[in-house]
C-alpha cells in the first residue's frame, strides 16, 4: 500500500472542490471519487471500497450521522474523518462513538487537515500487514505525538532543561510538525497545526533553530514583510 484511496462525501460543491485539492496536496493520498449526500456516499462505499472516507455530517436525503452508522451496522472495512460544521457536544459524542478517526470543525486550515492526514498515512503504513504487535508498537500508531514525547530516542531529550515557560510537550509537537513537512513550515502553519497561538510558535521555533535542531529560510514576496520557513 503506497496510495490511500479517498471518497469525499460533501453537499457543497464548492466546500467539495477545496476540500478536494487539499486532500491531494498531501502526498499519499488520492480523491478516487465525490459525492453529494450520505445516500450516494454509502452506495459508493460498497462499490468502491475506499481506504478513507471524508464525510460532512449536514447533508440532503441522509446526513452523515445515518450513513455512518450504516457503515458501522454494516461492518463496512472504512476508516471515516467528518469535516462538518457541527459543533454541538451531542453531536460530536455520537460521531466519536461510532469510531471515526478525527473531527474536524469548519472552517479549517490546510494545515490542520493536512496533520490528520500525515498522521492517518503514517498509522495504515504502519499497520499494513501486521498480525500481532507490541503496546508500544501500538502506541506509536495511534499516538504519534506521545510517542515523540516519551521516547528515550526524542531529540527533544536532549534538551535536559528548557527555558521558564516553556513545555515539553508542546515542543515535540512543534519538532514533530516541522519533521512531517519536506517543504518547510511557517509559524502560521504551525499554530494552526498544533492549535496554538502564532507568538506561541513563533517563540518555540526561534528556540528550536538556537539550538540547531531547525534551521530557517527567508522568502522573500513581492509586498509585504518576508516569510520565514522552519525545516529539520
Amino acid at each position: 500500500m503506497d496510495t490511500i484511496k479517498v471518497l469525499l462525501v460533501e453537499d457543497d460543491p464548492m466546500v467539495r472542490e477545496v476540500n478536494r485539492q487539499f486532500i491531494e496536496r498531501v502526498e499519499g493520498f488520492q480523491v478516487v471519487g465525490m459525492c453529494s449526500n450520505g445516500v450516494e456516499g454509502y452506495s459508493q462505499v460498497v462499490e468502491m471500497r475506499p481506504d478513507l472516507v471524508i464525510m460532512d455530517i449536514f447533508m440532503p436525503e441522509q446526513d452523515g450521522l445515518i450513513t455512518l452508522r450504516k457503515m458501522r451496522n454494516a461492518n463496512l472495512p472504512v476508516d471515516v474523518i467528518t469535516v462538518t460544521a457541527a459543533n454541538d457536544m451531542q453531536t460530536i459524542q455520537q460521531i466519536l462513538h461510532l469510531g471515526v478517526y478525527d473531527y474536524i470543525m469548519k472552517p479549517f486550515t490546510f494545515e490542520r487537515i493536512q496533520q490528520t492526514l500525515i498522521n492517518y498515512f503514517n498509522f495504515k503504513m504502519k499497520s499494513f500487514g501486521v498480525q500481532d504487535i507490541t503496546q508500544k508498537e501500538l502506541d506509536e500508531m495511534i499516538h504519534p505525538y506521545r510517542e515523540s514525547e516519551e521516547s528515550s530516542g526524542s531529540e527533544s531529550t536532549l534538551l535536559t532543561e528548557l527555558p521558564k515557560g516553556f513545555n515539553r510537550t508542546t515542543l515535540d509537537k512543534v519538532l514533530h510538525f516541522v519533521k512531517a513537512s519536506k517543504e518547510g513550515v511557517s509559524a502560521d502553519e504551525v499554530a494552526a497545526g498544533i492549535g496554538v497561538a502564532r507568538v506561541t510558535a513563533r517563540r518555540y521555533l526561534d528556540f528550536l533553530e538556537k539550538q540547531n535542531f531547525i534551521y530557517v529560510d527567508v522568502h522573500y514576496g513581492g509586498v509585504g514583510r518576508p516569510i520565514n520557513h522552519y525545516f529539520i
